[in-house]
């Protein structure tokens, strides 16, 4: 799946001043309201919760900064399970629902199988904390657009404001739905440009957001295929150092997606595909197709113009196809819908549900 999110030198001064000065340039950027952010979908707002819920934030992001502090890898696991639940119909969180063997979920699809289980775990004990503290008035989807944020914010990254209101989904996607809406990793630029435009997001939202591979880590079936033969887009000692993870074509190994920073949420990803060294053919590609590498050069040389576009962004994916009002549900779990008896009885559903309706 491509959104998912070996140390190397470049041998390229310039490169590295690039990355130097980029650095230098700000590891954490806040959202202001004086700066650009898409229209919000009706339904949604940033103070949705306000009254009802006015710990929500505080309590997720508690909860993430220790998590985070002692196992890195939770932020790119909770970075990636967002953008796999909003481009599959949307952000409703169907992508957190199990399936059986008989009907299996979002999360049996092969592009999913490879999201952190722990992921999914820590969003279920966010909600068991916030409906503890709130009662059950806040969505496993806006839940997990928060926590992605948080992700992002608490490995060096910009902070910004998410729309809240979202509902959950009473339904997971197919097999096929998935396949057929998770941008492929194997993808060039042209087929995800035309991917993400069907989804009403253009060339830069798609370079923006790939960013999100500025951490975490891949397999090696995920890029073993431009090793043997090596491609011609890769750099070549980059290409060998992968080798040495990736023996083979059928090897398991495991790298970063980010060989500069990988635990730091920075501008390193495009200066890596400036010097070929991206991972994915999506990746690498961004920087070899001509509609998309003056975006990629811009990011790799500004910092600060990279974090306002991913918020941008980001907040913008976030909003596809959401259900708000009274459609859909707010899950007492958020691995499985709520029971056919089940009624969640919200102070949101009667004033904020009627002015979020359609």
């Amino acid at each position: 799946a491509k959104y998912t999110a070996v140390n190397m030198t470049s041998s390229a001064s310039f490169i590295s001043l690039i990355l130097v000065s980029s650095l230098l340039l700000a590891s954490h950027l806040s959202l202001t309201s004086a700066q650009a952010t898409p229209p919000l979908v009706r339904g949604l707002s940033y103070s949705f919760y306000s009254a009802n819920c006015p710990s929500l934030e505080t309590t997720i992001r508690d909860y993430l900064r220790e998590i985070i502090s002692s196992d890195f890898r939770a932020a790119p696991g909770l970075l990636r399970v967002h953008f796999h639940d909003c481009f599959v119909q949307g952000c409703d969180a169907s992508v957190l629902l199990e399936g059986s063997t008989g009907n299996p979920s979002e999360r049996d699809a092969p592009p999913n199988l490879t999201l952190q289980a722990r992921a999914f775990v820590l969003i279920n004990e966010l909600r068991n904390r916030i409906h503890r503290a709130c009662g059950p008035i806040v969505s496993c989807a806006d839940i997990t657009a928060i926590a992605a944020r948080d992700a992002v914010f608490l490995s060096g990254g910009p902070d910004y404001r998410v729309p809240l209101g979202r509902r959950d989904g009473l339904n997971f996607a197919t097999r096929d739905a998935t396949l057929a809406n998770l941008p492929f990793f194997g993808s060039n630029a042209q087929q995800l440009i035309t991917d993400l435009a069907a989804k009403g997001m253009d060339a830069t939202d798609l370079v923006a957001i790939s960013g999100g591979h500025t951490i975490g880590q891949s397999n090696c079936a995920s890029f073993s295929a431009r090793l043997f033969p090596q491609d011609p887009t890769m750099d070549t000692a980059f290409g060998n150092s992968l080798r040495r993870v990736c023996p083979s074509i059928t090897s398991s190994g495991i790298t970063d997606l980010d060989v500069r920073t990988p635990r730091v949420f920075d501008n390193a990803y495009y200066v890596d595909l400036v010097n070929r060294q991206g991972l994915f053919t999506s990746d690498q590609d961004l920087f070899t197709d001509t509609t998309t590498r003056p975006i990629v050069t811009r990011f790799a040389n500004n910092q600060t113009l990279f974090f306002q576009q991913f918020v941008f962004s980001m907040i913008k994916m976030s909003m596809l196809n959401v259900s708000t009002g009274t459609q859909g549900e707010i899950r007492t779990d958020c691995s499985r819908r709520n029971g056919a008896t089940t009624y969640l009885k919200t102070s949101v559903d009667e004033e904020e549900g009627k002015k979020a309706a359609f």
